[in-house]
């Protein structure tokens, strides 16, 4: 079987989590890696990449590519997908592609008139406990999904200065929930409101944004969900689903490090959640990885499409609004202003 020839762009936190899945997939071959900091290409060296540059089209142009895997800033996905696309080489790119719905528009149209594949990275489709409710719900185990529930609460806040370039709370963190509320019952949301408090940092509020949220959602059918969130949670990362229907409910809860519980006369004690994403999700990305690698393969629809990325932004621009003007804001009404963040 021939290789699936792929170059990475970025090689951050979630730049080497991908970089080591892929060298781990036996018909896959990473022959090019571009990071504008060239300490950082040394990850890529010690990995045994032939290709390094610390410009992202020299690698796309010079090194024979089938596919491309972005994970730079998010102020450089639509230009580097766009530029890909060109390239006639496909992309997995992480989340968001970018901050403007226009924009997202515009490149996706470049996507289709190439006919490339592309991929976004909402990870958290791949983890096997959230497969399973989104499995679950589908099959009509819960009958009709009346309610969904979304808790995620991370263990500590990144930097200011990561706070400031990342689109905030919603655009940022928030997005995979929105994603997650579409996944799991496979319904488009119509209206949201949301209502956020800076409760955890003052700094935060200084650079305009929140650390904690509650946002309601309503989807095209008048079901709901609900979605809360915080940037601390001192015991850990806080990741739960539920979907209740006609029929009964389904739970996702915390991963754990070990399952033992302690009884004793002081109470009932046991270990707390796993402390982040990267060992929360640690085999959500492999999986992740694997499913891009299959769908270039066979040739088969991506499983999450720019359109995702799409609907869940319309969803964290909506957010904003709410928030901005204390109201619910309907998804149509962000459609219609496209609004630029």
């Amino acid at each position: 079987m021939t290789k699936i020839r792929l170059g990475i762009a970025g090689l951050g936190r979630i730049g080497k989590i991908h970089l080591d899945n892929l060298l781990q997939i036996p018909n896959v071959e990473v022959v090019g890696a571009t990071d504008p900091d060239s300490a950082s290409l040394q990850y890529a060296v010690d990995k045994g990449i032939a290709y390094t540059n610390t410009d992202f089209e020299a690698m796309v142009n010079m090194v024979p590519l089938d596919a491309v895997v972005i994970c730079s800033p998010t102020d450089t996905h639509a230009d580097y997908v766009a530029f890909c696309a060109k390239a006639g080489k496909h992309i997995f790119c992480e989340k968001p592609l970018d901050l403007s719905l226009n924009r997202i528009k515009d490149v996706l149209d470049v996507v289709q008139k190439h006919k490339v594949k592309l991929m976004l990275g909402f990870n958290r489709r791949f983890d096997k406990e959230f497969r399973k409710v989104h499995e679950l719900v589908k099959n009509g185990a819960v009958g009709n999904p009346h309610l969904v529930k979304i808790t995620s609460r991370d263990p500590g806040a990144p930097p200011v200065g990561y706070i400031k370039k990342s689109g905030g709370l919603f655009l940022d963190m928030t997005i995979h929930d929105f994603d997650m509320a579409r996944y799991v019952v496979e319904k488009e949301v119509a209206e949201v409101y949301a209502k956020g408090a800076v409760l955890v940092d003052p700094a935060i509020g200084e650079v305009g944004d929140i650390d904690t949220a509650v946002v309601t959602l309503t989807y095209t059918d008048g079901t709901m969900a609900v979605i809360d969130n915080s940037r601390e949670a001192s015991y850990g990362y806080d990741q739960r689903v539920e979907v209740f229907g006609s029929k009964g409910m389904v739970q996702s809860n915390n991963n754990f490090h070990d399952s033992h519980k302690l009884y004793n006369k002081e109470g009932i004690h046991a270990a707390l959640p796993l402390h982040f994403f990267l060992e929360r999700y640690q085999e959500a990305y492999k999986t992740e990885m694997q499913d891009f690698i299959k769908g270039l393969e066979i040739g088969t629809p991506m499983p999450v499409d720019g359109n995702d990325g799409l609907q869940s932004l319309k969803i964290g621009l909506a957010a904003l609004q709410s928030l901005k003007h204390n109201r619910p804001v309907k998804i149509s009404e962000v459609e219609q202003s496209a609004p630029m963040v």
